[in-house]
């Protein structure tokens, strides 16, 4: 067993070969030896377990407006970080290659970092934050939420960018050490949702009412693609 994998949070067992996962608003019924809609999440022998525990195919330093997050601690840089995977499937996103890695070529790549490694990197780097972006910070909700521990512990705040097609569980879960997110709402009909991402609308909205009601700064984004 690849001595990065961990068993992953907020899943349960439905029988002997198969489990629930309840990180986000898919719910995949995964059956012993396949992988959940976001190819990072493998039941092995009845066992939920994330691949991507501690593997990140990007660090970067960001401005935090890129993130973008125009209201929260503007001026500031924020230590971004992600791992391959995704729980999306948008046609136009920018970060496809790292996003479909797992998906398209069966691939779980990155370097190694432990959360205490990382939250050294973004103190060393000078960064107000550490922000869970790139591609989908929900799948890789293990890494996260150990690193956002531990950030607040050293005085840095945490921010999400995401699709928002999490679980209310998840986000009950993370509230304590999360700060802020932008949620990027690819559109507001649940038929492109359908047709263009592979999700649902309903979910996201829903998200947003939470991460509001858990005191969660929030801030949205829209793509706008002509034509």
């Amino acid at each position: 067993m690849d001595n990065l994998m961990k068993e992953a949070a907020l899943y349960e067992k439905i029988d002997k070969d198969r489990v629930r996962c309840n990180l986000c608003a898919h719910h995949c019924v995964i059956t012993d030896g396949k992988l959940g809609v976001c190819h990072v999440r493998k039941n092995l022998n009845g066992t939920l377990f994330t691949l991507v525990y501690g593997r990140t195919i990007s660090q970067h330093v960001d401005p935090i407006e890129k993130k973008p997050l125009y209201h929260f601690y503007p001026g500031t840089s924020s230590y971004s970080i992600a791992t391959s995977g995704c729980n999306f499937r948008c046609r136009w996103c920018q970060n496809w290659d790292i996003a479909q890695m797992p998906r398209e070529h069966g691939l779980i790549s990155g370097s190694e970092a432990s959360p205490e490694q990382i939250v050294s990197g973004a103190l060393a780097s000078g960064c107000r934050s550490i922000a869970y972006t790139y591609t989908e910070p929900t799948i890789f909700f293990e890494y996260a939420y150990n690193t956002a521990r531990l950030a607040h512990e050293a005085g840095i705040a945490n921010v999400y960018v995401t699709n928002g097609y999490m679980t209310s569980d998840m986000l009950e879960a993370f509230h304590p050490y999360l700060d802020a997110a932008n949620v990027d709402l690819k559109a507001f009909r649940e038929k492109t949702y359908h047709r263009y991402v592979g999700a649902g609308l309903k979910p996201v909205l829903e998200s947003m009412k939470v991460m509001k009601r858990l005191g969660i700064w929030l801030e949205v984004t829209t793509l706008v693609i002509p034509g």
